[in-house]
């Protein structure tokens, strides 16, 4: 039987989650998926052991001899190439800096020495999942973004994600650059709702979901949303422009509260005469594991290799 099967990995600040990939039909197959809370500070051999059990589970539903290998959908900065993590100086991971992750799964699954296990940007991986089986599909031009505890992005052409020349941003996603006087990771992440809740309020705020359920109640939350939308659709306006996006595709978990920011949003991309299409993602947590999954198609494999040093 010929092998069409590979394993999707998320890995995400604080879980693993992660399933087998159908490559002909591109669907992830629930019914072997697993996942895992993983303590972000702990030894590199805790977290090496917890990912090693998460993906044990789905061998145990699908044999070894049927994938093809495993595909990591992993946060930088990371050796996409050869499997090593340069995480440092952020509170997650540090303890798995230097470390050949590759080589550290394969050696604590039963499965051969030489047993491939492919990386990619944890970003990219959902763009790309996004556009091989999701609300990218049909279009060349694709930009995904996730707004979560970071500001997640990719822009993609053909499945491909871009990450040099002058129609994207360095390194192909836009978290790094300048934006109200400090980089955009802090303005359009979980932490800047926090941050201006506490400022407004006095009070702390467990997350952006606790302030939506607010928001119909409390005029100084719904602002808070409506700056938001206002200040996204200003910042991503050019980009998406210079990129000629024809979609753009929104996930992660404040995206849940897009009813709220949304319209916000879309209209100041129109302001900006950013004329994209904009998609909230219905594949939402699937689509990272599928981009993963999709390093074990061949032609997406050999045309990523020259991208992933870049990521």
């Amino acid at each position: 039987m010929e092998k069409k099967l590979a394993i999707g990995v998320d890995i995400g600040g604080s879980h693993i989650n992660c399933a087998a990939i159908d490559l002909e039909s591109a669907s992830v197959l629930k019914e072997t998926g697993a996942d895992r809370p993983v303590n972000n500070q702990a030894s590199a051999t805790s977290i090496i052991t917890v990912w090693a059990s998460c993906l044990a589970e789905v061998f145990e539903k699908v044999p070894a001899d049927q994938i093809l290998g495993i595909g990591v959908a992993m946060p930088g900065p990371f050796d996409y190439i050869n499997g090593i993590c340069l995480i440092h100086g952020v509170a997650k991971y540090e303890n798995l800096y230097g470390f050949n992750i590759g080589d550290a799964l394969v050696s604590s699954l039963d499965v051969p020495d030489n047993f491939q296990v492919r990386f990619i940007n944890d970003a990219s991986a959902f763009a790309v999942g996004e556009a091989w089986a999701g609300k990218a599909s049909e279009v060349k031009r694709s930009v995904s973004i996730t707004l979560g505890t970071g500001f997640g992005s990719a822009f993609v052409v053909d499945k491909i994600p871009v990450c040099n020349g002058s129609d994207v941003p360095e390194k192909g996603c836009v978290y790094h650059l300048p934006f109200n006087g400090n980089i955009a990771d802090e303005s359009f992440s979980t932490r800047w709702f926090l941050r201006k809740y506490n400022k407004l309020s006095g009070k702390e705020a467990m997350g952006v979901k606790e302030l939506a359920d607010i928001a119909d109640t409390d005029k100084s939350v719904m602002d808070l949303f409506v700056q938001y939308g206002d200040n996204m659709g200003s910042f991503l306006a050019p980009w998406l422009n210079r990129f000629r996006a024809e979609k753009l595709v929104i996930g992660g978990n404040i995206s849940n509260s897009y009813k709220l920011f949304g319209s916000v949003f879309e209209e100041r991309l129109k302001k900006e005469k950013c004329s994209v299409k904009v998609e909230l993602s219905e594949l939402k947590e699937d689509a990272a594991l599928l981009g993963s999954g999709y390093l074990f198609n061949d032609n997406f494999w050999k045309a990523v290799q020259h991208t992933l040093p870049l990521m």
